[in-house]
């Protein structure tokens, strides 16, 4: 058999990809597999990194700006739009796959248009509670949408099929436990573990905050921090400390990363994960059940990361700041004290496991191979 990925963009539309990928290659060891993604962009890294080949295609996001520049931005969109349907054409006809599926990102948009009108099924997957603009211009060519939030069929148009399977995850997600990661890690078992990552690009505002947020979790100590701050943002963090101040707050238990590639082994060993609420992230904290404090991105449609959150603070699973509301001082006190309340913590974790689907991936395994003609 031969199955087609095509996702992009964030590691929250490649990592739930990766997840279905080798859950499928554990079915069917001889399948093949693989994937298309847009030039340039991060799947182009990640996708390898995990054993995969990878084409891909030109094509650029829509602008949201009315702006000459907007304006300008959305004709060129248009024009790799139509280009990029045909080239996906030519990699599906040699690669001939058995079924599609996409799960997020605007590369999605010219590869499962391009399948539908070639008569190969083609599966979406949509993690966020609300639908992104793609999934929403697909919504007709997909043969089926499945869902990460029970609730988010009622976001699509009559007679959609629509599937709630929950969010899968990468493999490793729910074998490692927290004593073992520590080990691997060398972070002793006694000491609390905050672990502060805010998507694959990194937030400028809250890497500017951590400049302030860093020192002072070196300087009392009461806790390890583990900080991601993205490929995007990594280089204005380290230029905003000097080498030496550098290696002192590693001395003193501040671990401040580009990026995380062992995710499954350095969330296992935190006991709260301070993050962003994109679906994918979440799925990821159920699957471990780990407390989260999370602070939605303000910059995303129909604030569906604040949605997503308020649907796990509303179940006891997490706790949430709104972006713009705290300062470094007051996150670190939120953070501490979270850390030293063992019971809530405890409380969180059991309550964050409950709000995942721990057969996800499972799930979206059975749709996929269902439609395999």
């Amino acid at each position: 058999m031969k199955f087609l990925f095509t996702c992009g963009g964030t590691a929250g539309h490649i990592n739930p990809a990766v997840g279905v990928a080798g859950r499928l290659k554990k079915l069917i060891p001889d399948t093949q597999i693989l994937f298309i993604g847009a030039e340039g962009m991060m799947e182009t890294e990640l996708v390898p990194r995990e054993g995969y080949p990878i084409r891909t295609v030109e094509i650029s996001n829509l602008s949201r700006s009315l702006t000459l520049g907007g304006l300008k931005h959305n004709l060129h969109t248009a024009r790799t739009v139509v280009r990029s349907i045909q080239e996906a054409k030519a990699i599906i006809r040699e690669f001939s796959p058995d079924v599609v599926i996409g799960t997020g990102g605007y590369v999605c948009y010219p590869v499962i248009v391009a399948a539908h009108s070639l008569g190969i099924p083609t599966l979406l997957h949509e993690s966020n509670a609300v639908p992104g603009l793609t999934t929403k211009l697909l919504a007709h060519s997909a043969d089926c949408i499945m869902v990460g939030f029970e609730n988010a069929a009622e976001n699509y148009p009559a007679g959609t099929n629509v599937v709630f399977t929950g969010t899968p995850v990468r493999e490793g997600f729910e074998t490692l436990g927290r004593d073992e990661a520590r080990k691997r890690l060398g972070i002793p078992i006694g000491q609390p573990l905050l672990l502060s990552v805010w998507g694959s690009l990194g937030s400028d505002h809250m890497n500017a905050l951590m400049r302030d947020f860093a020192p002072l979790c070196a300087d009392r100590q009461a806790f390890h921090l583990i900080h991601s701050a993205g490929k995007r943002g990594f280089p204005a963090l380290k230029r905003a400390f000097s080498p030496d101040a550098w290696e002192r707050m590693a001395a003193k238990g501040v671990d401040l990363r580009e990026y995380i590639y062992d995710m499954p082994l350095v969330m296992a060993a935190a006991d709260l994960v301070m993050c962003r609420s994109g679906a994918s992230t979440l799925g990821e904290l159920a699957a471990l059940g780990k407390p989260a404090l999370l602070i939605p991105s303000p910059n995303v449609t129909n604030h569906h990361q604040e949605k997503n959150a308020r649907l796990l603070a509303d179940a006891g699973a997490a706790d949430m700041l709104l972006e713009g509301e705290f300062d470094a001082e007051k996150l670190y006190q939120t953070a501490a004290a979270l850390l030293a309340d063992k019971e809530k913590l405890s409380d969180m974790a059991e309550k964050m496991r409950l709000c995942g689907v721990p057969d996800a991936t499972a799930r979206i395994a059975d749709q996929i191979l269902g439609y395999v003609k």
